[in-house]
């Protein structure tokens, strides 16, 4: 009796789970989308339809985009033992009890044992340390599913034992194929259902979704389920209704994941690139999204300094002043300095000069440190013993406030790091720079040598990490 009761009772939660739940596709022949790693004759189809899963797998992708529907399709498929733990829920102790199965299986029965880990993101370092050895000596094959990025939130060693297939979100096209096959399917969707979806709201319904196809059918279903039958028995789902049934876009974006990162990083680029209205659209997807104003503002703050520098020196005063009034002001009105600060920076003309640091900074690493010319030193402590600053040349005492004398050290003379961009306020301080130095050049008796070699966006990028 007791198995009567949890046949029926299985039975009545698979016709009462959510439509998302219900349309889960069984088969790679359902399967929609990700045709970059399960198209045909791709690697990882290969592999379950000849059920040849042998190394693991980490499936890492967005919400919805099918990695849980595409290791049951190689559950279904595999004649191995397939077990599935949640990383939230499962630690160590249900770990030990999967792997001893799994030896005791491979013992009596030579059966192999697929161990599916959703989230696997959640376990700490520890609890993957744990999983290795078995993953490592082939007691289970990994299929690991994450929506974080799995180089930076597992192990190294498990990376280097597995897979990694990168899952994208569904493209409108592929979203509508599930919502239409949702409302003809007579089985575990509305195919016994007289449902009239208007074009415009399927359109609707796809472009909100934004490629996550369980927000699109939960979607559909809040839209069918909420939605009287008029007096033909037709449930009419408008545009209006489709607007109802979702009323929020729903944003990936991950304080601390890689949505956060790309969309910080768009951003930046578009601002540095010169692009206003890509700008105000990132910000608008950021602080949309929950971002602390507070790190977008030091964004703008740092690429005034490094991307638009003197050639409009105005930029980091007014991405300052947009910080000091933002924490004056708070939200929702403190927008209004931020988008003037994006705006400002955006249309203001560019320059990266300001990295002529990293030339002089790699030029003390590869030469080293030389003593401060003597009439540069402070003439204070050691002026009458050592002449330390004697026949320093004050420059405000000549003409133009200017007087040529050394100021770098005798083995660099000559050398320039700094080169003004033909850009904004920089075209005056070329001129003006480039006076100082043939000036500089002629009293000193000295060539011009070739400026400072340019540096990769490794080196600046490793030097930036110094800094910090």
């Amino acid at each position: 009796m007791t198995d009567l009761f949890d046949h029926a009772m299985h039975e009545r939660m698979k016709s009462e789970a959510p439509l998302a739940a219900r349309m889960r596709p069984r088969t790679l022949a359902e399967f929609v989308g990700q045709e970059h790693i399960i198209g045909d004759g791709k690697l990882l189809r290969r592999a379950i339809e000849s059920d040849r899963l042998f190394s693991s797998i980490l499936l890492w992708g967005p919400p919805g985009s099918g990695k849980t529907t595409l290791a049951q399709i190689i559950a279904n498929r595999t004649q191995s033992r397939f077990v599935t733990i949640s990383a939230i829920l499962a630690g160590k102790a249900e770990l030990r009890e999967v792997v001893a199965e799994a030896l005791e299986r491979r013992r009596l029965h030579n059966e192999r044992t697929i161990l599916f880990v959703d989230e696997v993101h959640r376990w700490n370092k520890a609890q993957q340390d744990a999983l290795l050895p078995h993953v490592e000596n082939g007691t289970v094959t990994l299929i690991g599913a994450t929506t974080e990025n799995p180089y930076f939130e597992v192990i190294g060693a498990l990376i280097s034992r597995s897979r990694v297939f990168q899952l994208r979100n569904l493209n409108q096209a592929e979203t509508r194929i599930l919502i239409e096959r949702a409302l003809a399917d007579q089985e575990r969707g509305y195919g016994n259902r007289r449902i009239r979806l208007d074009p415009e709201a399927g359109a609707h319904l796809a472009e909100v979704a934004t490629g996550d196809a369980r927000n699109a059918l939960n979607a559909l279903e809040l839209a069918v389920e909420s939605t009287p039958a008029d007096e033909d028995g037709v449930i009419h789902i408008t545009l209006d209704v489709a607007q109802e049934s979702i009323q929020r876009r729903a944003i990936l974006y991950d304080k601390d994941g890689d949505a956060h990162y790309d969309t910080v990083s768009a951003f930046i680029k578009s601002v540095r690139g010169s692009d206003p209205d890509a700008a105000l659209y990132w910000l608008a997807k950021m602080l949309y999204a929950g971002e602390d104003a507070r790190f977008i503002m030091r964004r703008l703050i740092i690429l005034a300094g490094e991307d638009i520098g003197l050639a409009d020196p105005m930029g980091l005063v007014v991405a300052s002043s947009a910080a000091q009034a933002f924490d004056y002001i708070g939200l929702p009105e403190g927008i209004y300095p931020i988008v003037e600060a994006t705006l400002y920076l955006a249309t203001a003309p560019k320059s990266n000069s300001a990295g002529a640091y990293f030339k002089a900074m790699k030029k003390i690493e590869d030469e080293g440190q030389v003593s401060v010319p003597r009439h540069l030193m402070d003439g204070n402590r050691d002026a009458a013993a050592l002449g330390h600053g004697k026949e320093y040349v004050y420059p405000h005492d000549h003409e133009g406030h200017f007087a040529p004398q050394q100021y770098l050290p005798g083995r660099l003379l000559g050398t320039y790091f700094y080169k003004p961009s033909g850009e904004g306020y920089e075209t005056q301080i070329h001129a003006r720079l480039e006076m100082w130095r043939e000036a500089q050049r002629q009293a000193l008796g000295i060539e011009r040598r070739e400026e400072a070699a340019a540096l990769s966006e490794e080196q600046i990028q490793e030097m930036k990490r110094k800094i910090k």
